[in-house]
Formats: C-alpha cells, structure tokens, sequence
C-alpha cells in the first residue's frame, strides 16, 4: 500500500504520521458509556468512528490492545463534583439497586454495538472493578504534592499544576478567561481554587454508592477512573486516546493533567475526537425533541422520520462523513444512503463471478490505491467510498459486457472489496428481499386491522394488535396511522 497512516492528534492539531511506540503492538483507550439510559446516537457515532480505527491498525497488520471502559459510577450530574450520581439518582428514581440500572443499561449498550457491528474492545473495564486502583493513583498525586484533602474529599491543586505545566494545552482555551468565567457552585468554599477538580469525593449520608478510603467513605472523581484504568492496561505513556469532542475541555483536559502530576509524563502520542451530530442542521438534544435512539431510527417510530432505516444503512450513512466534521441526519440523506449502500453491496455479491478477459480494461491497482491512500489520511471513509464507487462503476460495466477485466484485476478487485468493506468499513449484507415481504404482509394486516376498526369491529382490530404482540410485534397508533415495530 502507499503511503503511511497518519493522524490528526487533537493537542498538536496537526497530522502526524502514525509511529506506535512498541510496534507492532498499539494501545488505544476510548471513553465509554455512562450506563444509566440507553445509548444515543451520538455516542453510537464516537464508538462506530473507533471501531474503524481499530479494524484499519488490525488490518494494517498491528496487534491492538483497545481498552474502552464502562462508567458504572462517579459521574456526576452537569459533569461536575456536586449534585447526584447519575446512576444513582436514576436508580432512586425506578426504585432498583444501582447496579440493576448498571446492567440494564450495559446490556443495551452491548446490544446497540451488536447491532452495528461494532466490534468489542479488548478489555472493557468498569469504575467499579478499579477502585483500589483509583485511590492508589490519588494517593500519588498527593505525595507529588498536586493534590490536597479538604473535608474528605481529595481535590486536584490546578493553579499549582498550571504553574509547572500548560494545563489548557488540550484544549487551546486561556487559563485567565477559565478562571474568571467559572461561576460559583455548592461546596466551591471547600476548594481552594475554582478550576480545582475532584479526585475522591466524600459520600454524603443520602449518597448510594460509596466505598471506604483512607479518607474516608467516599467515591471517585470521573476524571480519575479513565487516569486509572488506561494507565493500569496500556501503561504510562500508549499510543491512542480517544473520545467525542464534547470530552474536550474538561475530561480529558484533567486526565492529562492527572496523568502528569502522577507519572510526570503525557498519557499519549496520539488524541483523537469525533464530531457531533445535528438533525436538520440543528443539533441533537432531547429539549428540542430531536433526539432519536438506535431503536426508534430502525422502527422508523420518531416524528421526525418517514421510516425505519436498518442498521447497516445507518452505519454506511455515518461512513460517508470524516469523524471530525459534523454529521447531519435527514430523511432524504438516510433514503440517499440506502440506495448507495444497496449498491455497493451489490458489487461485492458480483465482483467473485465477473467473466475474465485476456484483455483488460480495468485499472483496479488505481482503485485500489485510492482507497488506501484515503483510509491513509487520517481513516478518510467519505474518500475510501467515493474510491470504492469508482469500481463498482467498472464492476457493473464489466457485469454488462462494456468493459473487459483480466485474471489479476479481478483478483485485486475480489480482495479489496471483500477486505475493505466487509473486515475494515465493517458493514454486512442484509436480506432486503425478506425485509421487504415482511414489510409489505405487515402492511397488508395493518390495513385489515384499520377497516376492523372503521366498521367498528373493535374486538378483531384489538386481537390482531394482541397476536401480534405475541409475536414479537408492537403495533402503535397515532394520528398518521398505524405503525410497527419488531422486537424479536
């Protein structure tokens, strides 16, 4: 292949070329979910956008150790060190143990990755599993004297971290405008500056879950977990970290800082973060009603969508923005995709029988090439598959007798695809021939159910509604009509 990877590093914000520190192995981190609701699409973007990187270093030929862990406590409300766990609040709510929300939620999580093919990190450690670990990297902190107890919660010296080291280098944001714009919050009288960040934190009365430390019952900072878990897995110094933008300022701007004030060097070679995603070119919030979950996209049930979209369109559909840039969803982008998706899934069901030539017409190391040299730049999926389409232009004219291919083209052509598409961009064939008859007996039912109900036959129309709920399938009713969603 031509050319190296190189990547956009988020602290020098520029592209690097892509040297691994203990070649061939590569260590990448990523933070993951918060398991206290279900997983949204934003989140499904960062983690598909990872997923990429780690199939393309594996294909590449490197043995990756990818640590992307659970958060199962110690996030706070608005992110920050007061107000309620978010699990734990979530868990008073429902009235369940903490850990009953903890599993419901990694379970959908894990099942929502399934759904995309996205695969499994090496390692997926929770903040639970690693308390001992948490509170030895606090301890360190403190006797490197970056980090002081105040009232039994242990807090992280920022001014005097920033007086040895650039703490907003992350970032690029000034440190002055930081300390005058951070406004006054509870408790801020136990810190002694405002920009200062909680290590451990004393657990009051009415606080779920807690464990004891040498300070006291308490639990951890959030920024502390992913310090103590990445360092305890790749080491010190690793090759990737990664996360969504959004991380930027605050999280990952104090794991570094808690990762020098521990072991006096930076955590990693290479920062990578992924963009978010807007909706009509608004951005996705549950406030503006807006926000869809994975379920509701592939049912088609949210007001904003015409119909469902299946899983492998939805992941094709987010393959054709870079990770950095903001992805937009709408209807006709979604159906778009659908149709490039159908297509290009086609080609890869052909390219194995293509008739061969002693002539040939096909330049599929060109096309070849392309595709590398984009995947090359920073995992350039938008240029990968505009490559890629480039040949199945030619497949399908070699399909139709318009153009000719000789043996090795053809070999080249059946190797990057079946490689490219299937092990790197990671997406799969679906059976939208069943998908579709499915679709049309459901509508046929659906329709038999509404004229039940129009001559006021209301005990058949409730038990084809009942049936169907046996099965599996949960039909709803609202003022468009009647729509279903399988739940198998």
């Amino acid at each position: 292949m031509n050319g190296k990877l190189k990547i956009y590093d988020t602290l020098s914000k520029s592209l690097k070329e892509f040297e691994p520190i203990h070649a061939p192995l590569v260590g990448m981190y990523v933070c993951g979910p918060t398991v206290y609701s279900n997983v949204h699409l934003g989140n499904v973007r960062t983690f598909l956008s990872f997923d990429i990187v780690f199939r393309y270093l594996i294909h590449l030929g490197y043995k990756v150790r990818y640590v992307r862990n659970i958060t199962d406590a110690g996030h706070l409300e608005n992110d920050a060190d007061e107000g309620e766990d978010k699990i734990g609040k979530k868990a008073k709510l429902e009235q369940l143990e903490p850990m009953e929300i903890v599993q419901r939620y990694t379970t959908d999580f894990r099942n929502v990755m399934q759904q995309f093919n996205i695969l499994p990190p090496s390692i997926e450690p929770t903040a639970t599993g690693h308390i001992i670990e948490q509170i030895e990297l606090t301890k360190k902190i403190m006797a490197n004297g970056y980090a002081y107890e105040s009232n039994g919660s242990i807090y992280f010296d920022v001014e005097k971290f920033s007086s040895q080291y650039p703490y907003t280098e992350l970032s690029g944001r000034n440190l002055e405008e930081l300390l005058n714009n951070t406004r006054e919050l509870g408790g801020q009288s136990e810190k002694k500056g405002r920009l200062d960040f909680a290590l451990w934190i004393k657990a009051k009365p009415e606080h779920i879950m807690r464990w004891p430390s040498p300070w006291g019952e308490g639990f951890p900072g959030w920024h502390l977990e992913c310090s103590a878990m990445s360092s305890k897995y790749l080491g010190e110094h690793f090759d990737i970290h990664g996360g969504g933008m959004d991380l930027i300022p605050t999280h990952h701007t104090n794991e570094v800082a808690q990762h020098l004030a521990c072991f006096h060097q930076k955590p990693v070679n290479y920062w990578i973060h992924t963009n978010m995603l807007t909706v009509n070119g608004q951005k996705m919030s549950k406030s503006l009603g807006n926000s869809f979950l994975p379920h509701e996209l592939f049912s088609g049930s949210h007001a904003l969508l015409e119909r469902g979209y299946s899983p492998m369109v939805v992941r094709f559909f987010m393959l054709q923005a870079h990770y950095r840039s903001t992805l937009d969803f709408s209807n006709e982008a979604l159906q778009a995709a659908e149709k490039g998706f159908t297509r290009l899934m086609n080609a890869c069901k052909i390219v194995d029988a293509l008739p061969v030539s002693n002539q040939n017409q096909v330049d599929a190391q060109a096309i070849l090439e392309q595709v590398y040299q984009s995947m090359n730049e920073d995992f350039n999926t938008p240029l990968a598959l505009a490559a890629l389409f480039e040949g199945v232009r030619s497949i399908n004219a070699v399909q139709d007798g318009k153009l000719k291919i000789d043996e090795n083209n053809k070999a080249i052509l059946v190797k990057l695809y079946n490689e490219m598409v299937f092990d790197v961009l990671g997406l799969q064939t679906e059976n939208t021939q069943n998908e579709n008859l499915i679709d049309g007996v459901m509508q046929m039912v659906l329709e038999q159910r509404t004229l039940a109900k129009q001559r006021k036959d209301f005990a058949a129309s409730d038990a084809i509604r009942d049936q169907l709920k046996v099965l599996g399938i949960e039909v709803k009713d609202g003022k468009e009509g009647s729509t279903y969603q399988i739940n198998l």
